[in-house]
């Protein structure tokens, strides 16, 4: 499975980005967005379950929203509100991360 993320860019502080992943090989029924931000580890920020039932980190809760599209494989996560502290590489994975990861896209939130 190969998945490849896009629509990270350079963003004011207020501003917003959708991000999309799309796979090679499946549909997407429980998938995730994480984000590595500089210098920390990997989190989970968004998580999708049954292909409806969400679940966010209290970092992004409120200001993001993760989504399947049609067809399944392909994943958004629109992020409103954006603050400096949601700069970081974004990835898409299962939950548990069992796919090979990807590159990720990269959201930079500065002024």
């Amino acid at each position: 499975v190969q998945l490849q993320a896009s629509g990270g860019g350079l963003v004011q502080p207020g501003g917003s980005l959708r991000l999309s992943c799309v796979a090679s090989g499946i549909y997407f029924k429980n998938m995730a967005w994480f984000r590595q931000a500089p210098g920390k580890e990997r989190e989970l920020v968004a998580a999708i379950t049954g292909g409806r039932d969400t679940d966010y980190a209290d970092s992004v809760k409120g200001r993001c929203t993760i989504s399947i599209g049609n067809p399944k494989n392909r994943l958004y996560l629109q992020m409103n509100s954006l603050k400096s502290e949601d700069t970081g590489v974004y990835y898409c994975n299962s939950p548990t991360g069992s796919y090979e990861w990807g590159q990720g896209t990269l959201v930079t939130v500065s002024s």
